[in-house]
């Protein structure tokens, strides 16, 4: 995966290009068979790469053992990873990354199936089961094959902005990417999509506008329904008052910004549509029962 290099903008200035160039590079620059029988074409070799590259990616999956007992092949991630700005890895990808040392003195995670077997092979590996994916330095490591995505929006969000981010995931339908030490669960992908449509309209406005106009009377007002339908939809199919969806989806907007950020708590604020600092503050204290800076500073202090 290759970053876009910087290029003008309409007023002269420099801005990244938020494109990405991704080649499926493979040992031998074979063709890889998966377990399905979908065939993805490789595009290049992996000892024909040089570098510098933006991200290295190691995807898991039938035969990462065997992969991880490669010495040629691990050699070659190694070196990889010298010229690479970030690494990561995908599921049971964490054992090709542990083979080649790079996940020696820190924390990863892995598909939980697995965690065991990794841990126990590589003990210098602080090995957690439990989050989606870890960010330690320039290296990642992502839970599963969905947690990839999440992993990648934070990439996105990194070096394009959480606006840029946002757009991604409501195209793919996730709405907010998770954050990493999240245990797979948010509000936005626990459930399927409502199937009503003027509810998935509700959820689709509300997730991608968080720092807009977000009354009752504006939803219904854009959704060309009264205020009490309106009301009625959201707690048929979401159990909550359209005041309250709004309040929930915010917060946890937020609480993805202070993990994943070192925005100020006024910033993360403004950014998801709250008022004020002391309305986040509220906000936060009735549904995680802890102020935005303490619940940064756990959050912090779990993924230390």
């Amino acid at each position: 995966m290759g970053r876009g290099a910087p290029r003008p903008s309409e007023h002269g200035a420099a801005t990244r290009d938020p494109r990405y160039h991704v080649v499926l590079a493979t040992p031998g620059g074979n063709d890889l068979i998966c377990d399905s029988g979908l065939t993805l074409r490789s595009q290049d070799t992996i000892e024909r790469i040089t570098g510098p590259l933006d991200t290295l990616v190691v995807s898991g999956g039938v035969g990462h053992e065997e992969a991880a007992g490669d010495r040629r092949l691990v050699g070659h991630v190694r070196r990889l990873a010298e010229v690479s700005r970030r690494v990561a890895s995908v599921c049971t990808g964490a054992s090709v990354l542990a083979a080649a040392g790079l996940l020696e003195g820190r924390r990863a995670t892995t598909h939980w199936r697995y965690a065991g077997t990794l841990a126990a092979r590589h003990p210098g590996v602080t090995v957690d089961p439990c989050p989606i994916f870890i960010r330690e330095g320039k290296v990642s490591t992502a839970a599963g094959v969905t947690s990839a995505l999440d992993l990648t929006l934070a990439f996105v969000e990194e070096d394009n902005g959480s606006t840029l981010a946002r757009t991604v995931a409501r195209g793919v339908v996730t709405y907010l990417q998770r954050p990493g030490d999240q245990a797979q669960m948010s509000m936005f992908v626990v459930a399927p999509p409502p199937e009503h449509p003027l509810v998935r309209k509700i959820v689709d406005h509300v997730t991608g506008h968080l720092d807009g106009d977000l009354s009752a009377a504006a939803l219904a007002v854009r959704l060309n329904i009264s205020e009490r339908h309106l009301t009625r939809l959201c707690l048929e199919h979401l159990d909550l008052t359209p005041g309250r969806y709004v309040r929930k989806a915010r917060t946890e907007a937020a609480a993805q910004l202070l993990t994943s950020s070192s925005l100020p708590t006024a910033e993360v604020a403004a950014r998801c549509g709250f008022g004020s600092a002391e309305s986040l503050r509220q906000a936060f204290v009735a549904q995680y029962g802890l102020s935005p800076s303490q619940y940064r500073r756990h959050r912090a202090h779990q993924a230390g």
